[in-house]
């Protein structure tokens, strides 16, 4: 693939206006065709750039993708609706095979309609697989910049290397977001965005040692208002909008997009006049943080809210090279046992109904599993997938409640359908803990002699908690064994993923308190084709 910086790619973006036209499949939907020429007048009234959130795309596929923007000329609007226009605003787009969009294989208008905070999804369909493209929009005088995305492979192909960042926990009030830049500046394939791609907190709620070097604006998030302007402040992070502009994103959320560690219809708090403290309340709250979140990422039709009900696990095929089983653990999981934390001896734990993942949700990971001809099934979740105890006594089990710790039952099961499935290579990717991890996954960790039957890869966080220190040492490793690495500095995790290996470099930098710090490879691990287990 063309080494495209994103310096080339905002200049390419300044050439000539766009034509339009395109054959809609359905609403938001559109089949590359030859294109028709249409005015593109200056007719949308917007004297100020409304492409400050940038733009982003998703969801690849063999014939098409996702791509993405939102129009504000203020993004730190109140009513988070960017000081827009109370009417609908008509955008064009273009698809290329070029960064200059000379070649240019697909156009149409969209509206950005009020309803939606001026968001526009664009499906594409109709494109060649396995290709790399770029896209831009323009409404009346205004562009915006170009950014490049890819289509999957062919369903029967292989392709020779696939490169997969992921990220997680965006916390803007605890540090910049130079992770982000150094993450585009590697120029994946493919972004995977574990949540916490936003917090919800007010200002001063939630401190690091030192202080904040930046503040949130507005209260903490509990309306669709308040979510809306988050998102764009977010959004208007220009390091943000780079990691978009590179590659197209898999995104699945955790808990601070809507509500710190909620589970199913139960928010963290039920303090009598807060606005969760009934399931009807936060039901309420969390219809707001989806329709949000689905306006603000490069989503599918198919991941549309209903009410505060939405999709988000699905499936993203790469050829016979992998899979991609991107999985909801909030949304169907059963409540935490004994509070949020971490908690010794709670014997429910491992009670057989417990679920984290909902039974719908993991009879089609179980499936996923058994109906796989891929050389790697990988998941993308949030949370933390192997056992880590924290007590050293062979007694006591000391874990933490959120994580898949507390729904043992629901992880063997899981772990063992992968087994039995007979998957050719496991591998787990993780966010939540704002620290640097790499496991061996075991179906019984009790028992010293259970052999490995996979891998968890888990990544830092962007920012949160701040700078970090740098330390790679976590005294439970010594008695839990499966545990290979720590570190805790900020940063990301890159792969690069073969018929024969996937190899996983940890990134990090020494400070996000300011902007600017370098990025290094902290630790690297190869996992070997049909030899399960870290190297």
């Amino acid at each position: 693939m063309e080494n495209i910086s994103r310096r080339s790619l905002i200049s390419a973006g300044l050439g000539a206006g766009l034509v339009a036209g395109v054959s809609a499949a359905l609403p938001g939907t559109a089949v590359a065709s030859p294109a028709v020429a249409v005015s593109t007048a200056d007719d949308t009234g917007l004297r100020t750039d409304p492409f400050t959130l940038g733009i982003a795309s998703g969801e690849p596929w063999p014939d098409g993708f996702v791509i993405w923007t939102r129009l504000a000329v203020n993004p730190a609007a109140e009513d988070g609706l960017g000081s827009m226009p109370a009417r609908n605003v008509a955008v064009a787009w273009e698809v290329a095979e070029d960064p200059a969009m000379r070649r240019v294989v697909a156009r149409g208008v969209e509206h950005a309609r009020i309803e939606t905070a001026h968001s526009v999804h664009v499906e594409l369909k109709g494109l060649k697989p396995g290709r790399e493209y770029f896209y831009r929009f323009r409404t009346g005088r205004h562009l915006s910049e170009v950014g490049r995305t890819l289509t999957s492979p062919a369903p029967g192909e292989t392709p020779a290397a696939l490169a997969v960042a992921f990220a997680s926990c965006a916390q803007y009030e605890h540090g910049y977001f130079t992770a982000y830049k150094r993450l585009a500046e590697d120029h994946p394939d493919l972004v995977l965005h574990l949540g916490d791609y936003l917090y919800e907190y007010k200002k001063d709620s939630y401190v690091i040692g030192g202080g904040n070097p930046r503040d949130h604006e507005g209260p903490e998030t509990v309306s669709l208002a308040g979510y809306r302007q988050r998102h764009a402040q977010y959004k208007a992070d220009a390091d943000l909008q780079a990691a978009h502009a590179i590659a197209p994103w898999l995104v699945v959320w955790d808990d601070h997009e809507v509500d710190n560690n909620w589970a199913d219809d139960i928010p963290e708090n039920s303090d009598a006049g807060q606005l969760n403290d009934t399931t009807e309340h936060f039901r309420q709250r969390r219809s707001a943080a989806f329709q949000a979140y689905y306006e603000n990422m490069p989503l599918r039709s198919s991941s549309v809210p209903a009410g505060f009900d939405m999709k988000i696990y699905r499936t993203i095929q790469w050829g016979q090279l992998a899979n991609f089983h991107m999985m909801d653990t909030r949304q169907y999981r059963d409540d935490q046992l004994a509070g949020d934390g971490w908690q010794k001896n709670v014997a429910g734990r491992w009670d057989e109904n417990r679920t984290i993942t909902g039974a719908e949700q993991e009879k089609w990971l179980l499936d996923g599993f058994r109906n796989s001809t891929q050389r790697w099934d990988i998941l993308g979740q949030q949370v933390f997938f192997a056992e880590r105890d924290r007590d050293k006594a062979p007694n006591i089990d000391d874990v933490s409640m959120d994580g898949w710790d507390g729904y043992a039952a629901s992880r063997r099961r899981i772990t063992q359908g992968w087994v039995d499935a007979k998957v050719r290579n496991a591998v787990v990717l993780t966010g939540d803990v704002h620290r640097h991890w790499a496991t061996d996954l075991k179906v019984d960790y009790k028992d010293p002699a259970a052999p490995v039957v996979g891998s968890e890869l888990v990544c830092t966080s962007i920012t949160s908690t701040g700078d970090g220190t740098g330390s790679t040492t976590d005294p439970t490793m010594a008695w839990n064994p499966h545990l290979k690495f720590y570190n805790d500095n900020r940063g990301y995790v890159n792969t690069r993923i073969t018929k024969d290996a996937l190899t996983a470099d940890f990134r990090v930098l020494d400070y996000v308190t300011t902007p600017g710090a370098a990025v290094s490879t902290k630790k690297s691990f190869t996992i070997t084709d049909g030899v399960p287990g870290l190297t």
